[in-house]
């Protein structure tokens, strides 16, 4: 454990090597009209130069959209070309991440007496991977650990069980990191394993009712990068290499989260190879999703619950994301949402927005969300986005980890109990 906490502050300290953001601003734009939609729309599925952090949804709904110091004059021009709403929210994105970096320095990366993680902090995904071992190991009796299968660069995709035994019972599927640059995710996912495990004692009614199938991190080598000292901060993706960028030229990577097998390639994902949201060359043709799929359709008989975690912006979303039209059920989905969010203000007023991906968020074929429910058939699927709205964007100060799970955890309780 020694040995993991002196890796994990050397690649703290040897971060500044990553990709640097220098100049890079954040835009939040609102079109007012059809053209000035469509324009984004099209920048956003034909450019490489644009990060969407929030992706185009509607007219009047405003969107987050990094640009480099190289295409800053020229998107100015375009805003007022469209004559679009639109305002400075980072005028230097690197700023914001080394404030992020430096107030995580001032917390001791020193684990607690029994784990190889806290949540006073973000951790790399060999630290996750050491925990679900280590929670294992002291709770033979609820916990247990396998691999799904391993990523495109080798690593392990763990699958922790939570269960207290007995038959028939139904499960709850969740999963995190499928965004690698989204760190709250598997940091309240990492939490939730402890919470229903270590605190067993205090509400064993979420364990002895119900199987849990968690995994805390379906994109480990997106992830990972995320924390390398020769890697990228801000990065989305996987990292298998692909030859579909403009002209057939090499580019990195797969949004996993356009890649699921459920009216894939359907809108709000892109074919190239270059683009944060390229769907792949095919549906499931990443090795992670497959595992994915896999792991689920084995559970997927006693599973009635799929909970996929993301960030940012404070949304609980149900299918469909690849059309407007809702799901015959989806009167149960939103009620449920409603009754599991109310729980969730209660504890400190953070307010979410609820309704299916396409109405309320934006086009996303083949998610995994979707496919759980389409491809999988289990009746309860819903999208999480966390904390924050956009202030901080993917850099949630690690002070709000643990606020922001407890409210989730009021809201999950809620969920859970709705299968008992």
């Amino acid at each position: 454990m020694k040995l993991l906490i002196l890796l994990s502050v050397f690649a703290a300290s040897a971060i500044a090597l990553q990709k640097r953001y220098d100049g890079y601003q954040l835009f939040q734009v609102t079109p007012r009209d059809r053209a000035s939609y469509d324009a984004l729309v099209q920048l956003y599925e034909q450019s490489e130069d644009y990060d969407f952090w929030i992706a185009p949804r509607a007219i009047d709904i405003a969107m987050d959209i990094m640009v480099p110091p190289a295409r800053v004059a020229t998107f100015v021009d375009l805003m007022h070309a469209f004559r679009m709403e639109y305002r400075v929210k980072m005028i230097d994105v690197q700023t914001v991440l080394d404030m992020a970096r430096e107030e995580r320095a001032q917390i001791p990366r020193v684990a607690t007496p029994r784990y190889s993680v806290d949540w006073n902090t973000y951790y790399d995904f060999n630290a996750i991977s050491a925990f679900v071992n280590e929670i294992a190991a002291a709770h033979p009796n609820l916990v247990t650990v396998s691999s799904i299968g391993r990523t495109h660069e080798g690593r392990d995709m763990p699958l922790v069980k939570i269960s207290s035994g007995g038959a028939g019972k139904k499960a709850i599927v969740v999963d995190g990191g499928i965004h690698a640059r989204e760190w709250i995710s598997p940091a309240f996912v990492t939490w939730l394993i402890n919470e229903l495990v270590e605190n067993y004692a205090a509400h064993p009614q979420y364990v002895d009712n119900v199987d849990w199938y968690i995994m805390p991190v379906i994109n480990p080598d997106g992830y990972q990068y995320t924390f390398a000292p020769l890697g990228d901060r801000l990065w989305r993706k996987n990292r298998r290499p692909n030859n579909n960028g403009i002209g057939g030229s090499s580019c990195m990577g797969t949004d996993m989260n356009r890649n699921f097998g459920f009216h894939w390639n359907e809108g709000g994902s892109s074919s190239n190879g270059c683009s944060d949201t390229f769907h792949g060359g095919a549906a499931f043709s990443e090795v992670e999703s497959q595992h994915v799929r896999d792991a689920i359709l084995a559970v997927a008989g006693p599973a009635e619950m799929y909970l996929t975690f993301h960030a940012y912006g404070q949304y609980w979303l149900t299918p469909w994301g690849y059309t407007s039209a809702l799901p015959s059920d989806y009167t149960q989905l939103y009620n449920l949402a409603v009754s599991a969010v109310n729980e969730l203000t209660a504890v400190y007023g953070t307010q979410y927005t609820i309704g299916t991906s396409t109405n309320v968020l934006y086009v996303a074929s083949g998610g995994s969300d979707d496919w759980a429910k389409g491809g999988a058939g289990i009746p309860f699927s819903y999208t999480v986005e966390m904390r924050d709205e956009g202030l901080y964007g993917f850099e949630l100060p690690a002070r709000q980890i643990i606020p922001n799970n407890l409210e989730v955890w009021e809201a999950i309780k809620v969920m859970a109990e709705s299968l008992f």
